[in-house]
């Protein structure tokens, strides 16, 4: 499980994805975890203010467009592929990518 792409930057999440695009075996899962943005869906309150405090400590951090992370990992690692979501407590969700076989 990894819960960081909203605490690094965006470069480290386009490392991770392809990392994990070569180094998975065929069907092996990614699995983040976090608060995340969605088009179309409101953002609790407090995942808002948890992305401001994130940018004031280094403006490269922040909660992700969950379309955005989606769409990298399907390009930039081209062996994965959105698997499905999951919501979690506390306006988290579970993201899982899978490699293609």
């Amino acid at each position: 499980m990894l819960n960081l792409v909203h605490i690094s930057p965006w470069e480290a999440t386009i490392g991770l994805l392809k990392g994990a695009g070569r180094v998975l075996p065929p069907a092996g899962l990614l699995y983040l975890y976090g608060p995340y943005i969605r088009d179309g869906v409101g953002t609790a309150p407090s995942n808002l203010a948890f992305d401001a405090s994130l940018k004031a400590r280094d403006p490269r951090w922040g909660l992700r467009r969950l379309e955005d992370v989606v769409a990298a990992a399907e390009a930039e690692a081209e062996a994965l592929r959105f698997d499905r979501l999951v919501e979690m407590a506390a306006n988290n969700l579970s993201v899982i990518f899978r490699r293609r076989t």
